[in-house]
């Protein structure tokens, strides 16, 4: 909980800042691990100015001090879940005030405590050898608020209630009915193209007809589902990436209905817990894909899969917590704590996902055909067909940096939010704007994803496989880049265990968010093309059409639908059915 202020150009000495700062003093940086405060306070319990504590500074301690009051360093207590925030001291002509008295008021309806408030007063100018006496009083007010209203204090409607949070939802709902339009104007396109070839006439010769009017994504359909590189790595991130959504998902509308904020760290524990308890989706996910692309190796898949996370989880806070003992700092996680994340890894999520990937496993293999358990919507080519030269924004690079630009526009007022209430510690409550943007995004990565692959295979380069996951995951680059620039220039942090404390999470939770938006960005693109190369788009097409055709113009007329003849629809296993039953007499109709 730390306050510090200098001025922004020193930001762009960020190096000098980082290691200028990091050896000159030893600062003591927010902790986590809550102290007694020695405090005797009782319920309806008035105390009058008491003290409770004489400290001799020594030369070091008064060292620490100074500094601290000079870098408007604060402290947070609490008092019956309630917080209380206090300032160490201020400067006073260039001198060093240490606030030694702490007043508490403390209001209570019933036999509930409904507020809290902390004032500070007595200042003592700070110097080695001072003797600093602290002070405290407790005075108990009657209040007729509610129990269930008294967090409504720390809630800060105005900030994230604002219009501009409203316009940047508003703003969103609009793209993803732009993007919605435009995968549906594409699917419409390639669906009218290939009515069009399967009501020709048969004058033209088999390899005119299947040759003849191919162009595009078309001349690719033979390998546009030969298995990616790397499978085995590609489909721990796609398990991963949609374990990542879930838990999302399931906390914002956890967090909408429980009110977790009035619980210090409520969200934290819930997204451990549904992230344990949500581990087969990861193992399903992942070992389903890896069956379907093909791979042998599933128990090292499984590992790989369900120790990816937890172990950049860990990796991230044993450097944090090396820092922290370095510093001093009550950041420094507990052995008790560690242990506990390590059971939680090895009798809960290993277990879970092994569960998950056994059934993903068999559901595969028995919906599925061939070697590898799966069938793909057609069938592909033993010899690669070779990749054409492209223009530039058709490459895989352009394309993955171009479709992570709409996701990240749609979720970018929300991330300021998020990071002014994680890193300017503001209680963050709105937690149904959350579920809306987790939705949004959603659809925008799924859609803006179908046309970047739709682009790269028009190119003719069937490698969309990591492209599609690429093109959903750069949303997180943009995320890591915006959260840079909030570091300089929104936040008060310096020093080496601030900045890695920052850049670290940060980059775990870009990481996170960048799994989640390539597995959306992956599934959608493989339902989509999918779709494209299986029988199912025709019919659908071949359904309305009947429809659009069963309304006459005319009463008492026989409206019969006209269907292609089966040779050229072999592969439609619907047509002798619908041919059978959709021949309808229309009567009694009035003009």
């Amino acid at each position: 909980m730390v306050m510090l202020r200098y001025s922004w150009l020193w930001r762009i000495l960020i190096f000098v800042i980082l290691f200028g700062s990091a050896f000159s003093d030893e600062h003591t940086h927010a902790g986590i691990e809550l102290d007694f405060s020695g405090l005797d306070i009782r319920f309806k319990k008035s105390v009058k100015k008491t003290e409770f504590c004489r400290r001799l500074l020594t030369e070091a301690e008064a060292s620490q001090l100074i500094s601290a009051i000079a870098e408007r360093y604060w402290y947070q207590m609490y008092l019956d879940e309630l917080s209380l925030v206090g300032v160490v001291g201020e400067m006073r002509d260039g001198k060093a005030m240490l606030w030694t008295h702490k007043k508490f008021e403390i209001l209570f309806n019933h036999n509930q405590i409904v507020g809290v408030s902390l004032g500070t007063s007595d200042p003592v100018e700070v110097a080695a050898g001072a003797e600093v006496i602290y002070t405290y009083e407790v005075t108990w007010i009657e209040s007729k608020l509610p129990f269930e209203n008294r967090y409504d204090y720390y809630l800060d409607a105005s900030f994230y209630q604002h219009r501009i949070h409203w316009f940047s939802i508003f703003n969103s709902f609009m793209m993803v009915i732009f993007l919605v339009v435009l995968v549906s104007m594409i699917l419409l396109r390639t669906l009218r193209k290939d009515y069009a070839r399967y009501n020709r006439e048969d004058s033209l010769e088999d390899l005119e007809r299947e040759l003849g009017d191919e162009y595009g994504w078309k001349q690719v359909h033979g390998d546009v589902f030969r298995g990616p590189a790397g499978i085995l790595y590609f489909s721990s991130l796609i398990g991963n990436g949609v374990h990542i959504t879930v838990v999302s998902l399931i906390v914002a509308l956890l967090a909408l209905v429980g009110k977790m904020y009035t619980e210090r760290g409520g969200v934290l524990s819930t997204i451990i817990f549904v992230y344990a308890l949500f581990s087969p989706v990861n193992g399903f996910i992942g070992g389903r894909t890896y069956l379907r692309l093909g791979g042998k190796n599933w128990i090292l898949q499984l590992f790989l899969g369900s120790l990816l996370m937890p172990t950049l989880v860990v990796i991230i806070a044993l450097g944090i917590n090396t820092l922290a003992l370095f510093y001093q700092t009550s950041r420094v996680l507990p052995f008790l704590t560690m242990l506990a994340v390590f059971a939680i890894i090895v009798f809960v999520i290993l277990p879970l996902n092994l569960v998950g990937t056994v059934l993903g496993r068999n559901v595969g293999r028995s919906i599925g055909t061939g070697a590898s358990g799966m069938a793909n919507p057609c069938r592909v080519n033993s010899v690669p067909r070779p990749i054409p030269a492209s223009k530039w924004f058709t490459k895989p690079l352009a394309i993955s940096f171009i479709g992570g630009v709409l996701p990240f526009g749609s979720i970018f007022i929300e991330m300021y939010f998020i990071f002014t209430s994680f890193w300017a510690y503001k209680v963050y409550y709105v937690y149904g704007f959350t579920l809306l943007v987790i939705f949004i995004l959603i659809v925008v990565t799924g859609c803006s994803t179908v046309v970047c692959t739709y682009f790269l295979l028009n190119a003719e380069d069937y490698r969309w496989q990591w492209i599609s996951f690429f093109s959903g995951a750069s949303t997180a680059v943009y995320v890591y880049i915006y959260s840079i620039y909030y570091f300089l220039f929104k936040t008060k942090m310096f020093g080496l265990f601030q900045t890695a404390f920052y850049f670290s999470y940060m980059a775990f939770f870009c990481f996170a968010l960048g799994c989640m938006c390539g597995a959306i960005g992956y599934l959608s693109a493989n339902r989509f093309f999918s779709a494209c190369n299986s029988g199912w788009a025709y019919e659908f097409h071949l359904f309305f059409s009947f429809f659009h055709k069963l309304i006459p113009d005319r009463c008492n007329r026989t409206a019969t639908l006209s269907f292609p003849q089966e040779k050229k629809m072999k592969h439609l296993a619907l047509i002798p059915i619908i041919h059978a039953v959709f021949t309808v007499k229309v009567s009694s109709c009035q003009k």
